[in-house]
């Protein structure tokens, strides 16, 4: 059998593959989303050449949205935020097509819509606001806790960029990309967003003592690692996905998630079913057939 029979042979269910993943990630209909992003003319925040359009772009997204969502748990009054205004639970396909649309608009949208989706956030950040189950008052607005944000953001996405990227960053192009995401942070209100790797380090070690495993952190990490909304096809290769996160985060984060940690299995089996999947994605997304028959750019709209 000719590598073009083969070819022909895989192109229905790569195509499949790609529909159920943009359709998920980007809502009913992911080419009217992508050509909001990618066809509206106009300046945009970063060039073309910028690490951010790179990591943003790679399949890679998939597992560091996981881990930033189970990380950014830890700080007490983001989760208690997060438990009581997002309706993650009730409409956890709205939150992540919200969340992948401004990432995908602020990463490669003309700048006049990447500042309307920032001033919506903001919007929507000013209203949200309440005390902690442990009576402490919370805003989302809060500088300091968009910074715990976007550092269990940024921290994220390069560490599965890093392990699960068709191409990592070397060091400069890490403080590239730090320096890029400083941008949208704080055009989000956050202060003196890191700039380089060194500053990210330490700020993610600042927040530290503040950070630890609440009930509402341990049900949301439950909700998203066993009792997901995820069709029972898809089951398996979602288990891929979220143990290749969990494989990501920091040994301390584990116990106050009531997360295993098994470094030798994490070394080689996690991680090799992990570069599989992010391949299998990438492969799919990078369809000939949906490219030419749908015109689907081949950066898909992240986690």
């Amino acid at each position: 059998m000719s590598a073009t029979t083969q070819e022909s042979l895989f192109n229905p269910l790569r195509d499949g593959l790609a529909r159920m993943i943009l359709t998920k990630v980007a809502g009913p209909d992911p080419l009217a989303e992508r050509a909001r992003v990618h066809d509206t003319p106009g300046p945009r925040w970063f060039a073309p050449d910028r690490p951010i359009r790179r990591v943003h772009g790679d399949a890679s997204m998939f597992a560091g949205g996981l881990r930033a969502l189970l990380l950014q748990s830890l700080h007490p009054l983001a989760m208690a935020a997060v438990s009581a205004h997002s309706g993650y639970r009730g409409d956890p396909w709205g939150r992540l097509q919200r969340t992948s649309y401004f990432l995908a608009i602020t990463t490669y949208g003309a700048s006049a819509d990447a500042e309307e989706a920032v001033a919506r956030v903001r919007a929507v950040h000013e209203r949200v606001r309440g005390t902690s189950p442990d009576g402490v008052k919370y805003r989302a607005s809060d500088p300091h806790l968009l910074k715990w944000v976007h550092l269990a953001e940024v921290d994220s996405f390069l560490a599965a960029h890093q392990q699960y990227g068709a191409a990592p960053l070397d060091s400069a192009e890490t403080d590239a990309y730090v320096q890029d995401t400083a941008r949208v942070a704080q055009a989000l209100g956050v202060l003196e967003p890191p700039t380089t790797q060194v500053e990210l380090r330490q700020m993610l070690a600042e927040y530290r003592p503040e950070l630890r495993g609440t009930t509402e952190a341990r049900q949301a990490a439950r909700f998203i690692l066993v009792h997901p909304p995820v069709p029972l096809a898809a089951r398996p290769a979602y288990a891929v996905l979220t143990t290749a996160a969990v494989g990501l985060l920091p040994r301390w984060t584990r116990w106050p998630l009531r997360l295993p940690y098994l470094p030798l299995a994490e070394g080689t089996v996690v991680r090799a079913a992990g570069e599989g999947l992010t391949r299998t994605i990438r492969w799919a997304l990078a369809s000939p057939t949906l490219e030419a028959g749908m015109k689907v750019d081949k950066s898909p709209l992240p986690d």
